[in-house]
């Protein structure tokens, strides 16, 4: 899909939320030429769109998953090079309050990368408990679009009402919204199912991301009751949420075996089914390729709506970001 900003958008992209964050993913830097195999792999098989955030990375590695993006994407020569998109989430920090703030922040993104921020985003909306402040971020972001610092512009963890309104500022002065990203997943349909933004996002000509389309690894398949659960805060999420959800990691297995794919494959193929841009997390060769597996195939209209129904019908789903506005 290409947009008339010169941004290539690909069927799936590549998260890197675990590039630099030891907390959450036990990242160390001995992983660093493993990610670059990650990164050179998903470029040359279509996944060129790499999402990153000024946020990404635990304490002294803060910046540190720009940082990789900006070696490796400088590094790759190959099939696909031309259509390597970085995508940047500029947090809403309390002492960011000024539209220069979020301009020096896509600045320094820059530096970090060695390059220009292809998207910039907005990580998340302050509406909810400083919509003054977001004002002048809005408009920070709409400057890096009018002085060519970047070549679009998105929006992160809004919802249809501040979408809307987001849509007519921007409207007003020329700069369009290419993306909007949500957390969605079969264990995360409120965006879509409750709050309408795919339909919304559709009639703007807005692409709808999926983050966590995997739920934080909870739809791959490798967690379960007799299986080992990863350590600290995603262990003790799984936990509550295992016995909750096995209707529907039962349906995705009986799936993934008669389709010969794996759990993660078919989660991620309902998120393109369902016409959004999912941005999986990779740390290894073997996850990314696993992740590309969901491409070239679709799920039928019978297992989507099988998939739908149970997921629908679950006590317990994944805990909505809580900056996600309505």
């Amino acid at each position: 899909m290409q947009t008339s900003q010169s941004i290539y958008l690909p069927i799936m992209g590549c998260g890197t939320w675990a590039w630099g964050n030891r907390l959450l993913w036990g990242y160390d830097q001995s992983m660093d030429s493993q990610l670059q195999d990650v990164f050179n792999l998903c470029v040359s098989k279509g996944v060129t769109l790499f999402d990153t955030g000024d946020s990404y990375g635990t304490g002294k590695l803060n910046g540190q998953s720009e940082k990789l993006l900006g070696q490796f994407s400088h590094d790759y020569s190959g099939v696909n090079q031309d259509k390597i998109c970085i995508a940047t989430k500029l947090a809403a920090y309390p002492w960011r309050l000024t539209r220069q703030s979020m301009v020096k922040a896509c600045q320094a993104s820059a530096k970090r990368l060695g390059r220009n921020v292809d998207l910039v985003q907005m990580h998340w909306s302050t509406a909810n408990y400083a919509p003054w402040q977001e004002e002048r971020l809005l408009d920070g972001l709409a400057d890096l679009y009018e002085q060519g610092l970047v070549k679009g512009v998105g929006l992160s963890n809004y919802g249809t009402k501040r979408l809307k309104y987001v849509h007519e500022k921007l409207s007003k002065r020329g700069v369009p919204i290419t993306t909007l990203q949500v957390q969605y997943s079969l264990l995360s349909t409120y965006p879509v199912t409750e709050l309408g933004l795919k339909d919304v996002c559709d009639e703007l000509g807005i692409k709808l991301i999926a983050y966590s389309p995997l739920a934080l690894g909870i739809l791959t398949g490798k967690y379960g009751q007799n299986k080992p659960l990863p350590n600290g805060i995603r262990g003790l999420l799984f936990r509550q949420l295992l016995p909750k959800i096995q209707p529907l990691l039962d349906c995705v297995r009986e799936i993934a075996l008669s389709r010969h794919k794996t759990h993660s494959q078919v989660a991620l193929n309902w998120c393109i089914c369902k016409g959004t841009l999912p941005i999986p997390g990779a740390k290894t060769v073997i996850q990314a390729r696993e992740n590309i597996g969901a491409l070239g195939w679709s799920l039928s209209d019978g297992e989507i709506t099988e998939l739908d129904r149970i997921a629908a019908s679950l006590e317990k789903k994944m805990v909505q970001n809580i900056f996600q506005t309505r």
